[in-house]
């Protein structure tokens, strides 16, 4: 499929045919503006964080059910984001506890496998144990690779996968020459998923904001000025529209 073959009135089989020629094989979403989005309509920031909530549980289905992509992640909570007023992180807490349960029958159900990225040992030992317990229903299943990221750095990520090379170098299993890349690539938490082909940041902001700095080196970076909130199937048509026109050249 050649770069020229999407037009702007495309249907969905043709943004499906897209991904299946293997031209995108994972997006990764920074979800930014929950809390503009409830100031913007004038409701507290947890109704913007309930309405985030929703969009995404709308795109998992539509990557999954229509474009069939092979890898979604999406940056749910950061390292950073403890720092925020206690009432909101409690609220984006319990959020995820009940969304989790909410939602992992029909994951089971749709054949997507889920994968936590981030340190969970921050959260309570019952959602450690629900997050385990859902990737492990999930483990076996071939279709959409979705990929939450919680309580995540990519600074931290990286210094994690040094740190267990520098175990394997003092063990005296593993010689500083013979480091690689593969090696450092192999301990991340996304482990043996394809890189991102695409980054997308809602909201307008240009930062990558400590998001898969390992991983994106040479991914496409698109900005969407929508919300989160507001960022639907056809704003994401929209966004791989954009990165089809890109051309990549891998630093060559």
């Amino acid at each position: 499929m050649t770069r020229s073959s999407i037009s702007t009135d495309a249907s969905v089989e043709t943004f499906k045919a897209y991904i299946q020629s293997g031209a995108l094989k994972h997006i990764a979403i920074i979800m930014d503006g929950n809390r503009r989005w409830a100031q913007k309509n004038s409701m507290p920031s947890p109704q913007g964080h309930y309405q985030g909530y929703q969009a995404l549980k709308n795109i998992v289905r539509y990557c999954s059910d229509e474009l069939c992509l092979p890898v979604l992640t999406v940056y749910a909570f950061s390292t950073e984001n403890w720092n925020r007023p206690e009432h909101e992180v409690n609220f984006l807490l319990k959020l995820f506890h009940q969304t989790l349960q909410a939602e992992i029958q029909e994951l089971v159900e749709k054949n997507v496998r889920l994968r936590f990225l981030g340190n969970l040992e921050a959260f309570s030992s019952k959602f450690q144990d629900e997050c385990r317990l859902a990737e492990s229903k999930t483990a076996d299943n071939t279709g959409l690779l979705y990929q939450v990221a919680l309580n995540y750095g990519g600074r931290r990520e990286i210094l994690a996968s040094c740190q267990k090379i520098a175990q394997a170098v003092q063990a005296g299993t593993l010689q500083p020459e013979a480091i690689t890349e593969q090696d450092i690539q192999s301990h991340l938490y996304t482990d043996d998923a394809v890189d991102p082909d695409m980054v997308i940041r809602t909201g307008g902001e240009y930062r990558l904001s400590n998001f898969l700095l390992w991983q994106a080196a040479y991914a496409e970076i698109c900005i969407v000025e929508e919300l989160w909130p507001d960022f639907t199937p056809e704003v994401l048509n929209r966004t791989i529209l954009e990165f089809q026109r890109r051309q990549r050249r891998f630093g060559k």
